[in-house]
C-alpha cells in the first residue's frame, strides 16, 4: 500500500465523522450530517509522519521554500514538515498566522519570523479558501510571495479559487470529495456552479495612525467626512484630519493623557464647519474642521467614550459623560455647537458610552447607559421623558424611523429592541445569541442590527421577524452602513462584507489583515468608500466592477 492509499484509508475509517457517530454543530449553531476531523489524527506520531513524508516528496523539488499557516489545524502539519526538513538535511524555515493579533505581550500576528523565500501554505482542508485569503494578504502586506496553497483535502473545483489563480497562487491538494463519493457516499454535497464571492476592491490609499492599542477589541472612532477631508480619532491621542484625495495628513491635534492607553474612541460629527469628538482625557472638543483650531472645550467630565449627536436646528450637540465619583457615574449633556455652553445636563447611575441620538420629529434625544437602560429626554430643556431598562448594558447607539416613529437599538443582553420613539413602549424584540455592541441602521421597512454572534439580521419593522441572516467566521462590533442597495458590515475576521440588502447573500468583500469593529465611511459624490479598523488603519477602496 502506498502512503496515499494510506492516508485515504485513515481519512474514511477516522477522520470523517458523521452524525451518527458524533454531534455535529454547524457554524449557525444548527446541526450538520458530517464533518472531516483531520486533528483528532494529526497529533498522532505516526499520522504525522505519513503527511509530512508525503509533502516532503511532492515539494522536495521545489526548493527554496518556507512553510506557513493559519492556528489551528495547520500548527501539527508545519511541525511535521519542520522536522521532516531537518531529517532530510535540508531545513526549512516555518512559522504560523494568528486568527487574530495577540492582544498583550508582544502583540504579534504572525509566531516565526517568515524570511525572503517564497511561501507554501498548508492546512488540513479547503473549502471557500477564506482562511487562506486572509494568509495572503496578511503576507502580501509584509512584502512577502506566497507561491502555493497546499491541503490534503479540497472541497470545490480549481475554477472557484479565482482570487489564488489571478494572483498566480497555485492550489494544490492531495485529495477532493469527489475521491470519496463512492466510499462515504458524499455525493453533490458541493455546487459545481456556485461562483465564487469577487473581491473587487482595491485601495486607492491607506493610512495608519502610530502606536495602535491591540488590547481593546472595540468599536473605536469611526471616520466621518466632510466634502473633501476625513476625521478620525486614534490610540495614539492624535485627531486626525486627513485629505480625502490622497490620504495625506491636512491638520492633527493632540488630546491629553490617558493612564490605561484609551485616548479618543469617541467618532466624530462634522457640522458647519466644525468637528465634535470627545476623548478619555474628560474633554470634549469642538475644533475648526478646516485648520484644526480650537473652537472650544468642555471639560466637565473624567471621560469621555461616547460619540457626539448634532441637532442642526437646535443649534445644539448631545454627548454622553463619564465620572469616576460614587454617586455620579454618567449623563447626557446638550451643549451649544458654538459656544459650548451647557443647555443642561442630566446624569444617570452608571457609565455612560452610548452616542444619543436625535429625533427631530417627536423633539427628543435618546441615550442608553450602562445601568442597563435607556433615557428619552426633551432635546430642548432635558426633561426626562421616558425611560426603558433591558436586561444588559446599552453601549452603542440609536436607529431612528422617523417614518413609524421607533427607536431600534441592541443591548447585552442579547436582544434587538424596537420602541416607539415618543413614548418608550415595547413593539418588538428580537433575541440573538451574543451581545450587541452595533448600532442598527433603519432602510425602508427593515431594520438591519449585528451581533456578537457573529451574524447580522434583517428584521421586518412592521412584525418584527426574522427577514434573513448572515453569518460571519468573526464577531461583529461594527455597525451596518447602506449604499445604494447593498448593506456593507466590517468582521472581526478582517473581512468587509457587502450584501444584497434584500436577500442578504454576500455580492463581494474586501479583506483586510486587521479587526474590523467600525462602519465604513462614504462619499457619495466621489464614490469613495473608507473602511476602518480596529488598529487605526483607514484604507480608502475603489470598486472595480
Amino acid at each position: 500500500m502506498t502512503d496515499i492509499d494510506a492516508l485515504k484509508e485513515l481519512i474514511e475509517k477516522e477522520v470523517f465523522v458523521t452524525k451518527e457517530k458524533e454531534r455535529i454543530v454547524s457554524s449557525n449553531g444548527g446541526s450538520s450530517d458530517w464533518i472531516f476531523d483531520f486533528r483528532r489524527v494529526l497529533l498522532r506520531s505516526e499520522t504525522l509522519n505519513l503527511v509530512s513524508t508525503i509533502f516532503w516528496e511532492k515539494f522536495k523539488d521545489r526548493l527554496p521554500f518556507q512553510v506557513g499557516g493559519i492556528e489551528v489545524a495547520a500548527l501539527p502539519f508545519i511541525a511535521g514538515i519542520m522536522m521532516k526538513s531537518k531529517e532530510k538535511g535540508t531545513p526549512l524555515n516555518g512559522f504560523f498566522i494568528r486568527k487574530s493579533r495577540k492582544k498583550q505581550g508582544l502583540l504579534r500576528m504572525i509566531e516565526g519570523e517568515p524570511n525572503a523565500e517564497k511561501v507554501i501554505l498548508v492546512d488540513d482542508l479547503m473549502n471557500s479558501g477564506k482562511s487562506f485569503i486572509r494568509q495572503v494578504e496578511v503576507l502580501e502586506a509584509l512584502g512577502k510571495k506566497v507561491d502555493t496553497v497546499f491541503v490534503i483535502l479540497r472541497f470545490r473545483d480549481l475554477s472557484y479559487y479565482r482570487y489564488f489563480h489571478d494572483k498566480g497562487i497555485r492550489v494544490e491538494s492531495l485529495f477532493t470529495l469527489d475521491d470519496f463519493a463512492d466510499s462515504l457516499k458524499i455525493k453533490n454535497l458541493v455546487d459545481k456552479k456556485e461562483l465564487p464571492v469577487p473581491m473587487p476592491f482595491t485601495p486607492d490609499w491607506y493610512f495608519k495612525s502610530d502606536n495602535p492599542n491591540y488590547f481593546y477589541v472595540v468599536p473605536k472612532s469611526a471616520p466621518a467626512l466632510d466634502d473633501t477631508r476625513l476625521f478620525v480619532g486614534s490610540d495614539s491621542g492624535y485627531f486626525w484630519a486627513l485629505n480625502q484625495s490622497d490620504g495625506s495628513v491636512a491638520w492633527k491635534y493632540k488630546v491629553g493623557f490617558h493612564d490605561k492607553g484609551k485616548y479618543i474612541i469617541s467618532s466624530p460629527a462634522v457640522a458647519q464647519g466644525t468637528v465634535f469628538f470627545g476623548a478619555y482625557d474628560g474633554n470634549f472638543y469642538a475644533l475648526d474642521a478646516a485648520t484644526g483650531k480650537k473652537k472650544w472645550i468642555f471639560m466637565e467630565a473624567d471621560w469621555v467614550g461616547s460619540s457626539p449627536c448634532v441637532a442642526l436646528d437646535l443649534g445644539t450637540v448631545f454627548v454622553g459623560l463619564e465620572f469616576g465619583l460614587w454617586g455620579k457615574r454618567g449623563g447626557i449633556a446638550a451643549l451649544d455647537t458654538a459656544t459650548g455652553k451647557k443647555k443642561w445636563e442630566s446624569p444617570m447611575q452608571g457609565l455612560t458610552h452610548s452616542s444619543p441620538a436625535y429625533s427631530k420629529r417627536h423633539g427628543i434625544v435618546v441615550c442608553g447607559c450602562n445601568d442597563n437602560s435607556v433615557y428619552a429626554f426633551d432635546a430642548k430643556t432635558g426633561t426626562p421623558v421616558w425611560k426603558y431598562e433591558t436586561g444588559g448594558e446599552v453601549k452603542a447607539s440609536f436607529a431612528l424611523d422617523e417614518k413609524r416613529g421607533l427607536v431600534c437599538f441592541g443591548s447585552f443582553d442579547s436582544y434587538l429592541y424596537i420602541l416607539k420613539t415618543k413614548t418608550g413602549e415595547l413593539v418588538h424584540k428580537m433575541k440573538t445569541r451574543e451581545a450587541i455592541y452595533s448600532t442598527p441602521l433603519v432602510h425602508g421597512d427593515f431594520v438591519y442590527v449585528a451581533s456578537l454572534d457573529k451574524n447580522t439580521y434583517c428584521i421586518d419593522l412592521e412584525t418584527g421577524a426574522i427577514v434573513w441572516t448572515f453569518a460571519t467566521n468573526g464577531r461583529i462590533f461594527a455597525s451596518p452602513e447602506m449604499i445604494g442597495d447593498k448593506l456593507y458590515i466590517g468582521s472581526n475576521d478582517g473581512r468587509l462584507y457587502e450584501l444584497d440588502a434584500v436577500t442578504g447573500k454576500n455580492t463581494a468583500f474586501f479583506q483586510a489583515t486587521e479587526r474590523i469593529t467600525n462602519k465604513i465611511a462614504y462619499n457619495k459624490d466621489t464614490g469613495a468608500l473608507f473602511l476602518p479598523t480596529f488598529a487605526n488603519e483607514i484604507y480608502r477602496l475603489r470598486r472595480s466592477v
